[in-house]
């Protein structure tokens, strides 16, 4: 019997975990290299919506639907779009197919699906290179090396395996979110807690936005969405360091808006952290390279405008898992075949995202998402 090969997966994102866990439950076992101390180094973000045909497809293969159904966050598809007088353009509770789950419980549940000493913590890649006899060698924390015969990049945005295929790099997108958070919202904070509602807040106007929405734990979860140059977290146009100042800063610049609106920025609690949004080339893609892809965020970066981010990651992970299954010791023609089908679906969401963010900056943004959402609901039935 042939020697199965060894699989390395850099990042231990949803996408990363995703396949592994897939791979797992095929008997085929995998090393995961992540950069972060441990899986509670860092805070997950909020919630995601997970997609019938993407992330619940997955989580099918994956064999942790049923786990994923018993994490879901009641009421959380609700959604409310507003214009900057709060008019309410749009208020819809969505119809199930798309349930809420909060990223770190999704996370956790992929990560206690794996075997223990699966993913090796405090693993930061530093280089990655072709290995003279076959497959790639990988450099850990500028000292340790590790060779894989198949490399997986799900390194995310500034992904270091990308470089091994595509000389593409992420661009700015001209948007920049705060991100911002209000805890115990119904208690301390009852009327930004009406505004968000059970779910998702939209309100849009003149090239800016109040984004986000309510967790599971009863917190708000929000991004000031800005309009801004490339330099503009570091220019000391606004300082997030300075929390009170970069409030007065927000405050001045959604000036006119709704005293309950403008409310979430005055009343955040804690830390405001500037998130300038990149993207990849719309249609992305590289030649078929020996011993090595990408998925996620690694493979197709795009604004978050469309909502596909984390479920095409897992399903680019349930894909690349069934091909490798079905070819294991012809790992060409599984990455190939894997390919073929990334780059077209791939483009058609990046081509989906950048239109929903020129939209959403846009003279009446708030009537054209509510027609937009409104579009995607029939076209579904």
């Amino acid at each position: 019997m042939a020697t199965p090969p060894h699989i390395v997966i850099v990042g231990a994102g949803l996408g990363g975990l995703t396949l592994a866990r897939i791979l797992h439950t095929a008997g085929i076992e995998t090393t995961v290299y992540d950069r972060d101390a441990s899986a509670t180094a860092r805070p997950q973000g909020g919630s995601l919506d997970i997609h019938e045909e993407s992330g619940q497809r997955a989580l099918r293969d994956a064999g942790l639907f049923d786990a994923f159904h018993t994490l879901i966050h009641p009421g959380g598809e609700h959604i409310r779009i507003l214009d900057k007088a709060a008019k309410v353009y749009l208020e819809d509770g969505g119809d199930g197919s798309r349930p809420e789950i909060e990223r770190g419980a999704l996370r956790d549940l992929l990560l206690a699906s794996l075997p223990a000493g699966t993913v090796h913590w405090g693993a930061k890649v530093t280089d990655v290179r072709p290995a003279h006899d076959g497959g790639y060698t990988i450099t850990l924390n500028d000292s340790d090396t590790v060779t894989a015969d198949l490399l997986v990049g799900a390194d995310g945005a500034w992904s270091k395996v990308r470089s091994l295929v595509s000389v593409a790099a992420p661009v700015y997108m001209g948007v920049s979110f705060v991100e911002a958070h209000l805890r115990d919202a119904d208690t301390r904070h009852p009327q930004s807690a009406a505004l968000v509602g059970s779910g998702f807040l939209f309100a849009l106007a003149d090239e800016k936005g109040i984004i986000g929405h309510r967790m599971g734990d009863g917190s708000l979860h929000m991004y000031i969405v800005l309009k801004t140059p490339a330099d503009w977290a570091t220019s000391g146009a606004l300082n997030c360091a300075d929390r009170d100042a970069a409030k007065m800063y927000l405050l001045d610049y959604f000036g006119g808006w709704d005293a309950g609106l403008r409310a979430i920025i005055a009343d955040a609690d804690g830390e405001l952290i500037p998130r300038p949004i990149h993207a990849l080339p719309t249609e992305h893609r590289w030649d078929r390279t020996p011993g090595v892809t990408l998925l996620g965020d690694a493979a197709h970066l795009m604004s978050p405008f469309a909502g596909e981010g984390a479920n095409l990651a897992m399903l680019d992970a349930a894909e690349l898992a069934a091909a490798i299954i079905a070819h294991l010791h012809d790992l060409e023609t599984a990455l190939g075949a894997y390919e073929q089908s990334l780059f077209p679906r791939s483009a058609i969401a990046a081509a989906r995202s950048a239109a929903n963010l020129t939209g959403c900056f846009q003279p009446g943004a708030a009537q054209w998402l509510a027609d937009r959402m409104l579009g995607y609901q029939t076209a579904s039935r």
